[in-house]
């Protein structure tokens, strides 16, 4: 499910035969629980505004979804070979390796 940018993954447990959620695209824990989907959707919208809620009142800025932006570290070598292989490609070597990212998880 999606909220205000924020996703969530969802599980049934079958022995307690309740849906529960986790937000997944911040670094804060968020969970929330529901019997049916109707309640796991509500208290998924709940949490969220609960979640922005609090950060407003505490006067700090909510985590957000994630920018898109983060540091990889690899072997010199390698940074070379794949630089090399963006600019034979005309690329720049962020799009070229967003390219490959995409294509593996495609």
């Amino acid at each position: 499910m999606k909220y205000k940018g924020y996703q969530s993954v969802v599980e049934f447990d079958d022995e307690a035969k309740i849906f529960h959620g986790e937000i997944i695209n911040i670094r804060d824990v968020i969970t929330f629980q529901g019997s049916s989907v109707e309640q796991l959707k509500q208290a998924f919208e709940d949490s969220v505004d609960d979640y922005l809620e609090f950060c407003k009142q505490r006067g700090e800025e909510p985590y957000k979804p994630f920018s898109g932006k983060f540091v990889v570290r690899i072997n010199p070598q390698l940074h070379q070979v794949i630089a090399i292989r963006a600019r034979q490609e005309g690329k720049s070597l962020n799009s070229w390796i967003e390219q490959r990212l995409s294509e593996s998880i495609a």
